[in-house]
């Protein structure tokens, strides 16, 4: 389960946890991160492969990260955030230290200790930072919902059977039941 810490925190914080332990850094606030389940491993990687082959199938630019990857929304230092998928495709925002802005498309896969976090606090958070395109993949509901913030529309939902098209790609479809 995800907690909020009390305390106002920064990013030289998050390199201070011991090995192992994961957090986030949301303004400060700091919430620690649970073990993903087996369903929750399965998706990240079968949407890293599936978005990773599109790329490379059309000689792309971009870059395609499954977390652990940080990445930075912001110049401050206390927001630093570990989307379970990143696609960037601005790749002058990468660095070895990770990604230093917004990505493109994120997408995080829910958990149940995650789920405020992800349709809440995250989505708030990604559609101030730029991000142009947020899945949020629920396993729980077998349902995805999709946020095109750059269209400004009502979010998607799509059940695990339905073909969803990839906003920042014309010709990327996902069905999420077909990764399982």
């Amino acid at each position: 389960m995800a907690f909020a810490q009390e305390n106002y925190y920064t990013t030289d914080d998050i390199y201070a946890l011991p090995d192992g332990q994961r957090a986030e850094l949301i303004h400060g606030q700091l919430y620690m991160m649970a073990p993903p389940s087996r369903v929750h491993q399965k998706l990240v990687s079968e949407l890293t492969q599936r978005i990773g082959q599109f790329i490379k199938s059309k000689d792309g630019n971009y870059e395609i990260y499954p977390a652990p990857f940080a990445v930075f929304l912001n110049e401050e230092n206390d927001t630093y955030v570990e989307p379970d998928i990143s696609v960037i495709c601005d790749t002058d925002k990468l660095n070895d230290r990770g990604c230093e802005g917004s990505p493109d498309f994120i997408i995080e896969i829910v958990s149940p200790s995650s789920r405020k976090m992800d349709y809440s606090t995250k989505n708030s958070l990604y559609a101030n930072a730029g991000v142009r395109e947020y899945w949020i993949v629920d396993p729980a509901k077998e349902r995805t919902t999709v946020y095109r913030y750059e269209e400004d529309a009502a979010p998607m939902i799509f059940l695990f059977e339905q073909s969803i098209s990839v906003g920042i790609y014309e010709d990327l479809d996902i069905c999420i039941s077909e990764l399982l």
